[in-house]
């Protein structure tokens, strides 16, 4: 509460992410903070669930004079494949939540799941112990191009794994990648049309691509061109839109009803805190906002967890970078955002982006009318060019 750079009239809404980090096997395009449990462990020795929960319990426990008094309105459980973790360990871990934080009644309770036979049958028992929500990383239909991701699921498996998450769920998402190797526009066509007659609430849409430190960065496979990339995501959004489901943000499509409450909060540039190992969170206080990183490899985390001292690194936002840190994610949404929240958010005046508005007015990738910016169609295209013209001069 010591007086800062900024001036915030009030805290924007609360989320808590938690990441469960081990993985059967670690796909070459990831470069996310997973770990695969048969490279970490002993032949046969199982997932050390009980310890692990002992160090979100005591991570959520020292972060707790953050966040007091504030409600959370939406937890997702993420990885790494958090459903390796048993349906008994997820009922304790959301057990552990509830006991130390204030949960709205209707919160959103998200977890990741992949298709494998031995997750599929603890999906009944997930939405038993709370969850509410299935996110579940199908990719792809085909055979050869789950292979050419490395997945240790094929297309029997993601077929009954979305039927049993449409049973078990009154909402689910489905992760789909497309610009595959191999792939083709009539391929990826083929992989919707799939997905679609599931009839799934909620699907999320990514295209793949190279990141630093992978396999795939490494050993490079031969993608589709831009322009055929492009024109399968005209394609996908043409698709989804038959089948009633609007892109509201650019990776994601939804039934009415059916958004996700966790990823709009990221995006409206709302708060989470985020345990685990690896996790990331982003706190607003009266008059600063600052990002905090927890300690990466496992076995350290839960360590450093116990001990009470899991943030490895804490950063204040600077008033500088955060013009370009809200349209980052704001800008994402196809409905943009009201000015007012740029304001509430940020804790900065309008006239710090007035003149980028401006500019991405002139360009056509923005209208700014009745108290609102969103981007154009053109601008939804540009989005990285159109995100820029907020970077710090």
């Amino acid at each position: 509460m010591r007086p800062g750079t900024l001036q915030l009239q009030g805290l924007p809404p609360l989320a808590l992410y938690i990441h469960l980090p081990w993985c059967l096997k670690k796909c070459p395009y990831c470069d996310f903070n997973s770990h695969e449990w048969s490279a970490t462990s002993a032949p046969g020795q199982a997932l050390p669930e009980q310890a692990y929960l002992d160090a979100l319990r005591a991570d959520l426990e020292a972060a707790l004079p953050l966040i007091w008094g504030r409600s959370v309105h939406s937890i997702f459980i993420g990885g790494g494949t958090p459903s390796l973790f048993s349906p008994e360990a997820i009922d304790r871990l959301l057990g552990d939540v509830r006991a130390l934080l204030r949960l709205d009644a209707d919160a959103e309770i998200t977890l990741e799941a992949n298709p494998g036979t031995f997750e599929k049958d603890r999906f009944r028992a997930f939405h038993q112990a709370g969850v509410t929500r299935l996110s579940i990383g199908v990719q792809s239909f085909n055979d050869e191009h789950l292979k050419a991701l490395g997945r240790v699921h094929d297309r029997a498996q993601a077929i009954a794994a979305v039927e049993e998450a449409a049973m078990a769920f009154d909402t689910f998402n489905l992760d789909i990648m497309y610009a595959l190797p191999g792939q083709t526009l009539a391929d990826c066509e083929t992989d919707m049309r799939t997905a679609l007659a599931f009839a799934p609430p909620h699907i999320s849409i990514y295209h793949l691509t190279i990141e630093p430190n992978t396999v795939f960065a490494k050993f490079p496979p031969r993608v589709p061109e831009d322009d055929d990339a492009y024109a399968m995501l005209d394609r996908i959004t043409e698709l989804t839109a038959e089948q009633g489901l609007a892109r509201y943000e650019v990776s994601a499509y939804a039934r009415e009803g059916h958004r996700c409450w966790h990823n709009l909060n990221y995006w409206q540039f709302g708060d989470y805190l985020g345990i685990g190992a690896g996790a990331h969170s982003k706190l607003s206080f009266a008059h600063r906002v600052v990002r905090q990183v927890r300690a990466r490899e496992p076995r350290l985390y839960m360590d450093k967890a116990r001990a009470g001292d899991a943030v490895v690194s804490v950063e204040e936002v600077a008033r500088r970078d955060l013009p370009f840190e809200y349209m980052l994610n704001a800008l994402r949404l196809r409905h943009g955002f009201e000015l007012q929240d740029f304001s509430a958010r940020t804790g900065l005046p309008l006239s710090s982006v007035t003149a980028s508005l401006d500019e991405g007015v002139q360009r056509g990738w923005l209208v700014v009318a009745d108290g609102w910016v969103r981007p154009t169609e053109r601008g939804f295209d540009f989005l990285s060019d159109l995100q820029s013209l907020f970077l710090p001069g």
